[in-house]
């Protein structure tokens, strides 16, 4: 279950359970396919609102936006009434049925915060006028990316309390994490802004859960085909090369095994991943029904150089590669595959519909020069 309504969360049905454990708590769940074009739109829509107010505005996923606008003509109508006229406009211009949560505050944490405070449709604010009486009303585990481990460190150091954490001073909650995390909760409790860096991406994957039990390579190599030229495309497309394969499978009866490999040569076609991919997929120790199949590639290169090798032409195999996604990118996700795709043409389905911000505007900004 990727995103469960809210009228299904009442029920305990949470994102991430299994169908079958959410028919369980609730045997009339009705359950939707994915729709990843329509999501795509639907965030293209949000992007057009947010920009008539900001041209300084980041999208951490495809629902969720960062604004700031200080130093806007919309900072003159107040931040809490444009929050107000965003949602209106959402409603009114996107969808009457979606709601919105809005929260301001001096740093994105902070407003992140404040959009929780009254979900699913909550308009809220953090300031320093009301910091202490919102932080006396929520719980350690309240704050997003403090979970049950975290707490328990800052327990440790005399830490109960959301209270508690904003009084305690940088030195001990330096001590409490044993890092310079410390230091960043620190400022983010203070209204500091830490959290505004962009960190490179460190791996690109794909995975999908089997309906039907497989168990030999052989079975399992029309789907792994699939997953690695999703995953090979999102690669190229953000124009990375990789160093690394990684495959992991889990079992039916509940077991797992993986394996990840440096190579000394640079990966940047779907093919050439897919055979080490394969390679490693045979080596599993385990013949039994499959449940789960993930692959990944890391060791990630943005050079536009490629090495060179005696006995393939790289440059021409880069020419060739560049022009199968084009043709895909022109005419629709695997309009050319690999023959050994194939078989798996019902399977692995378009899921996610956001993978990476930058991916996106840089697909839509093609799709609008053609």
């Amino acid at each position: 279950i990727l995103a469960p309504s809210v009228e299904a969360k009442e029920y305990g049905i949470q994102t991430g359970m299994r169908v079958k454990d959410g028919r369980e708590l609730y045997p009339n769940l009705i359950v939707i396919p994915a729709d990843p074009y329509k999501y795509r739109n639907v965030h293209l829509a949000l992007r057009a609102i947010m920009a008539d107010y900001t041209s300084n505005f980041n999208p951490k996923s495809i629902d969720e936006f960062v604004l700031n606008i200080e130093g806007h003509p919309a900072f003159d109508k107040g931040v809490y009434e444009v929050g107000r006229e965003i949602k209106e406009r959402i409603k009114a211009e996107v969808g009457e049925w979606l709601t919105v949560s809005v929260g301001i505050a001096p740093n994105r944490f902070l407003a992140k915060t404040a959009s929780s405070l009254k979900k699913p449709d909550g308009l809220d604010e953090i300031n320093k006028g009301n910091f202490r009486q919102i932080y006396s009303n929520l719980e350690l585990t309240d704050l997003s990316g403090i979970k049950a481990r975290n707490a328990a460190r800052l327990n440790n150091m005399g830490i109960y309390t959301v209270v508690d954490f904003y009084n305690s001073p940088a030195w001990r909650l330096k001590a409490a994490f044993r890092s310079i995390l410390g230091y960043y909760w620190y400022s983010r409790l203070h209204g500091y802004e830490v959290d505004d860096v962009e960190f490179g991406r460190k791996s690109y994957g794909n995975s999908y859960a089997l309906p039907r039990p497989l168990v030999t390579p052989q079975e399992l190599a029309p789907i792994l085909t699939k997953l690695v030229t999703k995953m090979g495309s999102r690669l190229r497309r953000a124009g990375f090369k990789a160093t690394g394969i990684h495959l992991s499978v889990s079992y039916r009866d509940g077991s797992y095994w993986h394996k990840g490999t440096t190579y000394p040569k640079v990966f940047f076609d779907s093919r050439d991943i897919y055979k080490e991919a394969f390679k490693t997929l045979c080596r599993s120790p385990y013949r039994k029904p499959v449940r789960n199949m993930a692959v990944s590639c890391f060791g990630l290169l943005k050079s536009k150089v490629s090495q060179l090798e005696l006995f393939e032409d790289i440059e021409n195999k880069e020419k060739l590669v560049k022009a199968v996604d084009e043709v895909n990118e022109r005419w629709g996700d695997f309009v050319v595959t690999p023959a050994q795709m194939l078989p798996a043409s019902s399977d692995v389905p378009d899921r996610v519909a956001f993978g990476n911000v930058k991916e996106l505007e840089e697909f839509t900004i093609k799709l609008q020069n053609s």
